[in-house]
């Protein structure tokens, strides 16, 4: 990946990190808003471990429960998916910290054994996080209802983005390489997840149409 070079080599591109974090430093000076400030915090924290684990261990739960109901052959299968997912999320993330060993926009040094800051923990758990737990809910859901929550979804990344940034807790190509990093997952569990349905009774109404929608 271009991003993940350029860090490792300290690369030109880098120079677009702190003219980001330049214009945002100005904004939040002339703005001086308190209001915009707890708003990037809040955003920041929903990429925590809590609480988007939770949020995709339950969605993981509905989602088999409404498969089961819908007569799905594999109903049961969001439940081991949501957490593996929740167990994938570190191994993806925690290795690649400490290879790059980025310092944050901070520029304090790193301390022996702490990880860098590339790429963005918060952003890959919320991406994944939400984006698989909307992609097993949307299965069983209408057309309508699974654009409405794939859009939630979306919004909640680029808000957990935005609020590391604003708040400058990470560079901007830490959450860019987060989002890259979860879209390549999110596309390869869509493809690789059935169709809902492949035995039982027939689906509940708007679920094959969501499920082929997927694709």
């Amino acid at each position: 990946m271009l991003v993940s070079w350029q860090v490792a080599v300290d690369g030109p591109l880098l120079g677009l990190d702190r003219l980001v974090r330049h214009d945002v430093g100005s904004a939040r000076h002339d703005l001086h808003s308190a209001l915009l400030d707890r708003l990037g915090h809040a955003l920041a924290d929903l990429g925590s471990s809590v609480p988007a684990i939770p949020v995709l261990l339950v969605a993981g739960g509905l989602a088999a429960w409404r498969s089961r109901r819908a007569g799905a052959a594999r109903w049961w299968l969001p439940m081991p998916v949501a957490a593996l997912t929740s167990g994938l999320i570190p191994l993806l993330v925690v290795p690649a910290k400490a290879a790059f060993a980025r310092p944050g926009p901070l520029g304090d040094p790193l301390l022996p054994g702490q990880w860098g800051w590339y790429p963005s923990g918060h952003t890959a758990t919320a991406t994944l996080s939400y984006g698989v737990a909307v992609l097993l809910l949307a299965r069983t859901a209408g057309v309508h209802v699974a654009r409405v929550l794939r859009a939630v979804a979306v919004l909640l990344a680029v808000g957990v983005g935005a609020g590391l940034v604003w708040s400058d807790f990470h560079w901007l190509l830490d959450v860019v390489a987060s989002w890259c990093l979860a879209a390549l997952v999110l596309w390869s569990l869509a493809r690789w997840l059935p169709r809902p349905g492949g035995g039982g009774r027939t689906q509940a109404s708007g679920s094959s149409a969501s499920g082929s929608s997927l694709r």
